[in-house]
Formats: structure tokens, C-alpha cells, sequence
């Protein structure tokens, strides 16, 4: 049984990375035929085609190997010297094998010059480049959305699921009480599992973000008071003063990090709750912003990468997985004891994650990628408006095929990379926690 739910794991994360590959270029096909460029290929994977079929003046298809996707656009790069003009592929690693100026140069058709993707206005050829990267984005907010409203994320509550007896320092790595630990707050205020905190000093405190503040800024005689069969009862207590977990602005607690605060000494209780969409829209908000915190670190990311690939070292949790790990981490996902729902969730939840990386990931401004391909039209635009202003002589299209050999060492760069990745998920892989 694990065997199978582990391979369905893994089809069911194909399926999910085939739909973001296609949604993806579904946004640069759908732009560039809006704008009138000729798009002879859409295709779903590498390698021999499986499946595909001529509609119009496209050919789509599905290839052998998921993992990725492209269309070929007429005229990806204005001609060169000889006046030759090319299809390129949107995909950077299909790019990487054509020449910039010869392949696909049989594609051509009468009336094509006017449909080219480099006689577009540079705005244009952003809204196609940018449209695939996107299309990435609107599917992680969607799926982030539905699941944080729907099913909600599991949360601190004020209810207690059980009470310390004693004080220990957090700072210490042990949870039973030894000979002469005073008792803690909350035992001697008679504190039972069960109770729902509904006021402390007599303010109101509906989450557990608020309860544990007021915990932590008071020291020292405070009443609770709780819900317990059905009726409120004012508790008395003396907090200590206790070294607990350090936390950031965010509340999130910093690891091995502690302050003195004040202490009650109970444990909160542990549910799943759905959040609004002010609360959804805040925190998919924190979910983007260390999705680009992760790339930029990425780089520092490699020595542990080699260490945990080649060496005897740790796969720490926050480090990069590739489609290979992502897929194994699907396959135990399945394998959880868990509700249906809850496996339904964190799938959809590892799927957002996957768009959001491919969103980012592309619109890093580098070729062969999209942000590689926007740059190249934001710059031609500046550089034509410049020229317009002084009045000077247009300076015609960015030949962005120039910047192929910096192209070609990226691409170099990024499968290296990937390679890395690709073993350290194989030898050594992240695991569910």
C-alpha cells in the first residue's frame, strides 16, 4: 500500500506540473496570437512527441519527457547582418541548442514579415514574455487562496490542551520536571486541559497571538479567565519570569534564540481553521516575499547542496528541491496519517509553491528566461525614447541574439545547478517533517 500511494503521489504531482507547464504557456500563445505573431508549435515537454495535432496554423502537442514546456514564435530575433530571420523558442532550455540566427528559418511564409515577434512594440512583446510567468502567478494565488479560505492552516488556539507542572527554562533541553523546579502558574492557578481562555486581566483575547503576548509582558500576579463546562471562572495567578523562544516582528519563533518573559507554563491547543481573505491575502503576501528572500539566497545554498549530494552532510528542510524532490515529497504526502482533506491540502499547497517558484524563477532578468526577454524590450524602448527625445536617429530593435553567449553561460550556470539539485534529491532528499 505505501509503495502504490507513494506512486500516486508522484502521477498526481506529474499531472499538477503538466497543467502548470501548459497554463504557463497558454499565457504567451494566447498574447502573441493576440498581437498578430505567427506561433507554428505549442508544446507540453521534451523530447519525442507523444500526442499533437494541427489547429489553424499551430501544431500542439505533448512531448515524452514533463519537464517543461514552449511555443515558437516567427522573428524571436530581429535578422542579422545577412537579413536572415528565425522562429525561436520561449523556452530557455530548447533555446539554448537552436542558433540564434539559423534555425527554423524554413518556417517562414509568405506574409510573415508583417507578423513577426520583434517588429512588435516593445509593450507588446512584455505583455507575451510576461504573460507566461504570470499565468504561474494567478495559479499559486488561486490555489493559496482556496485552500487558506476553504480549509484553513493549522493555528494556536486559547484553548489549553495541557498544563506544565513545573517551570523549566525553554532554553533547556528537557520536558520533565526535576528536584526542585518550582510548580509552574498555571498548576497552582488550577489551569485544567480543556479550558478556552477567554480574557486575561480581564481583556478580551479571541487568538493565541494576543493571549501569548499579554503572557509574555506580564510578570508576576494576573486573573484568567476561562470557559470550563459551559461556565466562566476567574482563575488567579503569580506568572514567573522564564526564558522562552525568542520571536521576530512577525511573531514566528527565531530557533535556538530565547528571552526572559513572562510564563504560565500550558500548552495551546492545535486546530485546523480556514482564514479570511484579509488574513489569506497577508499571509500569501509573507509566501511571495520568501519565495524571493529563497532566490536570492540561492547561491549560499550550494555548499550544503555539494555537502549533503557528495558528503556525509545534512539536507537541511529550507534547502532547494528540484521537480525529481518535489515529486518524492508529493509521494509522502500521500503516505501521511492523515484525513483526506488534510493530504488534499498540502498537495494543492506544494502545487501553489511550484508556481510560485516558476514565477519567480522567470522573470529573473537573465537570458534565456522571460525576465531575460522583458529587459531586452524595456531597454529597447528606453533606448528609442531617449533617441526620439534628443532627436536622434532611431536606433531600431535591441538585438537581444547579441546577448547569446552570455545566454549560453546561464543556461550553463542554471543546469549545473539543477544537476546538483537533482542528485541531492536522489542520494539525499528533504523529508516531511
Amino acid at each position: 500500500m505505501t509503495i502504490l500511494l507513494t506512486v500516486l503521489g508522484i502521477l498526481l504531482f506529474a499531472v499538477g506540473l503538466l497543467i502548470s507547464i501548459a497554463w504557463h504557456e497558454l499565457g504567451h500563445l494566447s498574447t502573441a496570437k493576440l498581437f498578430g505573431i505567427r506561433v507554428p508549435q505549442y508544446m507540453v515537454g521534451f523530447g519525442p512527441t507523444i500526442w499533437s495535432r494541427n489547429k489553424g496554423e499551430t501544431e500542439y502537442g505533448i512531448k515524452a519527457i514533463p519537464m517543461g514546456g514552449y511555443i515558437r514564435m516567427i522573428g524571436m530575433f530581429p535578422p542579422g547582418e545577412d537579413g536572415r530571420i528565425e522562429a525561436r523558442s520561449t523556452s530557455p532550455w530548447r533555446g539554448m541548442i537552436e542558433d540564434a540566427r539559423t534555425a527554423a528559418f524554413e518556417e517562414l511564409k509568405p506574409g510573415d514579415e508583417n507578423r513577426l515577434f520583434y517588429t512588435r512594440k516593445p509593450w507588446k512583446r512584455v505583455i507575451v514574455m510576461f504573460a507566461g510567468p504570470f499565468m504561474n502567478l494567478v495559479l499559486a494565488v488561486a490555489i493559496f487562496l482556496g485552500v487558506a479560505m476553504t480549509f484553513g492552516f493549522s493555528a494556536q488556539t486559547t484553548e489549553v490542551a495541557g498544563v506544565q507542572k513545573c517551570v523549566i527554562s525553554q532554553s533547556e533541553n528537557r520536558d520533565t520536571c526535576a528536584k526542585g523546579d518550582p510548580v509552574s502558574p498555571a498548576q497552582a492557578a488550577g489551569l485544567r486541559k480543556g479550558d478556552k481562555i477567554v480574557a486575561f486581566n480581564g481583556q478580551p483575547v479571541a487568538d493565541w497571538t494576543t493571549l501569548s503576548n499579554h503572557i509574555r509582558e506580564t510578570i508576576g500576579p494576573a486573573t484568567i479567565t476561562v470557559e470550563r463546562d459551559g461556565k466562566q471562572q476567574v482563575l488567579q495567578a503569580t506568572l514567573a519570569k522564564n526564558m522562552v523562544a525568542k520571536k521576530n516582528a512577525d511573531g514566528e519563533v527565531i530557533p535556538d534564540k530565547y528571552v526572559p518573559a513572562g510564563y504560565l507554563g500550558f500548552a495551546a491547543k492545535t486546530e485546523i481553521l480556514p482564514l479570511s481573505f484579509t488574513d489569506s491575502v497577508d499571509r500569501m503576501g509573507d509566501m511571495i516575499e520568501n519565495g524571493v528572500e529563497s532566490i536570492v539566497a540561492l547561491p549560499s545554498k550550494i555548499p550544503d547542496l555539494w555537502n549533503a549530494a557528495f558528503s556525509d552532510g545534512e539536507r537541511k528542510n529550507d534547502s532547494p528541491v528540484g521537480v525529481v524532490g518535489a515529486a518524492r515529497i508529493s509521494g509522502e504526502v500521500m503516505n501521511l496519517d492523515a484525513p483526506a482533506q488534510n493530504l488534499i491540502a498540502m498537495f494543492m499547497m506544494l502545487l501553489a509553491g511550484f508556481n510560485l517558484s516558476l514565477f519567480l524563477f522567470n522573470m529573473l532578468p537573465l537570458l534565456p528566461l522571460d525576465g531575460g526577454h522583458i529587459a531586452g524590450a524595456l531597454w529597447e524602448s528606453l533606448r528609442r525614447t531617449v533617441a526620439k527625445v534628443f532627436r536622434r536617429p532611431d536606433p531600431g530593435p535591441f538585438d537581444v541574439a547579441k546577448l547569446m553567449p552570455v545566454a549560453y553561460v546561464v543556461a550553463g550556470i542554471f543546469i549545473c545547478f539543477t544537476l546538483l539539485v537533482l542528485v541531492a534529491d536522489i542520494v539525499n532528499p528533504v523529508k516531511i517533517s
